[in-house]
């Protein structure tokens, strides 16, 4: 057992299951027990608590925790000073940015900010709220919601501030937005004094690169053809890359071996394109890491 420990806090809720994967593809495989809330990771360097993402910014802030991933959204709402070491875009079903928004029944009044004033919003995001409304001018009724926020109008609550990733919970509770307060992704945090000690900020530092590296793949596939140097051009000026395509020499002349990384989607359209340019063996394989 290592002396070094590093304490990261993993989120539990609805991105716990994302986490583990993003982990699990970063090179890092974390259990997590029904019945514990320290999953064990395998990692001897490396000390897991399962904590709420709301409260993860300020057991980070506090030293209690020296990383650990949360939403923008949580860092904001608790008014923290942390170290942000890496912006993960990621979330519950996508690897895109969610939204905070405001939102009201469809038959509502309602139909810009300025119309909230004097009524009664319900959020799980209090100061998160707060601050916009300041800054339209608006003083309205902030409750905090507990939970199962988007059933509260129109009976308890004139208007919601929710957290949605596609908009179909909204739309089953017959909801409709009027605006959108704040866009938020995931973010690798780190305690201040823990990223000044030079083995703690040398060990988030290598998990952050780990963890990006997998969502910089994620949608990218690695492509391999081999192709005769007289058509190598073709090849090229149709063929995508990072930077350039990898051209090495084959045994049998006058072939050559092309390998490049590109968009998993374009793959299906340049392929027959490929085959017209006298590319032979093409090999499409997947991609766990990309380091830029």
């Amino acid at each position: 057992m290592s002396d070094k420990i590093l304490k990261l806090g993993i989120p539990k809720g609805s991105l716990q299951n994302a986490t583990v994967e993003l982990f699990k593809k970063a090179g890092y495989t974390i259990q997590v027990s029904s019945r514990s809330y320290y999953p064990t990771i395998d990692d001897a360097e490396i000390e897991c608590l399962l904590i709420r993402a709301q409260e993860m910014a300020r057991y980070v802030d506090e030293g209690l925790l020296d990383c650990g991933l949360t939403g923008l959204d949580w860092i904001l709402e608790n008014d923290v000073d942390v170290e942000e070491v890496a912006n993960l875009v990621y979330a519950k079903t996508s690897n895109k940015p969610v939204r905070w928004v405001l939102a009201v029944p469809e038959d509502s009044d309602i139909q810009d900010v300025k119309d909230l004033q004097g009524k009664r919003i319900a959020t799980e995001a209090v100061n998160m709220t707060r601050r916009f409304l300041e800054k339209h001018g608006v003083s309205a009724k902030i409750e905090f919601s507990w939970g199962a926020t988007e059933v509260k109008p129109p009976k308890l609550a004139d208007a919601i501030v929710e957290i949605t990733e596609t908009g179909s919970s909204l739309r089953a509770n017959n909801l409709r937005i009027v605006c959108e307060v704040l866009q938020t992704t995931t973010r690798f945090i780190a305690n201040k004094n823990s990223y000044k000690d030079k083995w703690k900020k040398s060990k988030i530092d290598r998990l952050a690169l780990l963890l990006q590296s997998v969502l910089d793949a994620n949608g990218k596939v690695g492509l391999m053809l081999n192709v005769k140097d007289e058509n190598l051009d073709g090849v090229l000026k149709i063929l995508p890359a990072l930077k350039a395509p990898t051209v090495s020499h084959l045994k049998q002349e006058p072939w050559l071996s092309v390998s490049t990384v590109m968009d998993e989607t374009k793959v299906r359209d340049i392929v027959p394109e490929l085959l017209e340019l006298g590319a032979t063996d093409i090999v499409e394989f997947p991609l766990n890491k990309l380091i830029l």
